[in-house]
């Protein structure tokens, strides 16, 4: 019979914590990488997952927002348009529903650009790249921003690996 997802799980907080942040860095990794195998980005789709279910279970809204911004980025990047625009709107209404702002929220428009692109509407892309564009002028800090706009600047191009 399957868990619940509220059941109880064999991990301590500590260690449900450590092992949601080793697979949204093992996702990273694999999203950097030049060339994947097909094996490969089913592992990071998994990882991706595995992670997000994680922070579900142990971390905060603003984690929430963020495994779900991966699993965009990690979709488009396939060229997985459906998933992608799923986590995409699911990281936005997040940062809505939990007054999530600065980087977040313009990293949820990004991710909404970016899936747009990968289900070929360029309309939709271009609103929410000048919705991230806007939020980006609320960043905190400068490094951030500049991340962003990098990110932005390459919409149309290769992103990742």
């Amino acid at each position: 019979m399957p868990r619940r997802p509220d059941a109880p799980t064999a991990l301590d907080d500590e260690l449900e914590r450590k092992v949601a942040v080793e697979l949204f860095n093992y996702t990273w990794t694999l999203l950097e990488k030049a060339e994947r195998t097909p094996r490969e980005d089913d592992a990071m789709v998994h990882a991706a997952h595995a992670s997000r279910h994680h922070w579900e279970r142990i971390g905060t809204p603003l984690n929430h927002a963020r495994g779900e911004w991966q699993l965009a980025r990690v979709y488009a990047v396939l060229g997985r348009a459906e998933p992608a625009l799923h986590h995409a709107r699911r990281c936005l209404e997040l940062c809505e529903e939990h007054r999530i702002g600065d980087f977040d929220l313009a990293y949820a428009h990004e991710a909404l650009a970016r899936a747009h692109v990968a289900a070929g509407d360029r309309d939709a892309a271009a609103r929410h790249e000048e919705q991230a564009r806007e939020a980006a002028e609320s960043i905190a800090e400068a490094a951030d921003r500049e991340q962003l706009l990098a990110d932005l600047a390459n919409l149309y191009g290769a992103p990742d690996g």
